[in-house]
């Protein structure tokens, strides 16, 4: 089913960005929240010209909105 992407962003206390193993040898790049969050608490993602929200919010929550 779904995950929240709070769930996904538990990073480990490493450098800023590793790769991680998932099934069937497919990798996954990892990147700290932090290191998104440098110049405030929202950015914007574009994706295929659609524009979307990547949002921290005041209880540390990650909120993602088109």
């Amino acid at each position: 089913m779904f995950r929240r992407l709070s769930d996904k962003m538990q990073l480990p206390n490493q450098g800023s960005s590793t790769a991680t193993t998932r099934s069937v040898g497919q990798t996954t790049e990892r990147i700290k929240s932090q290191d998104l969050f440098v110049k405030g608490k929202e950015i914007e993602i574009d994706h295929e010209g659609r524009i979307y929200r990547l949002r921290l919010t005041q209880l540390n929550k990650l909120i993602l909105t088109a």
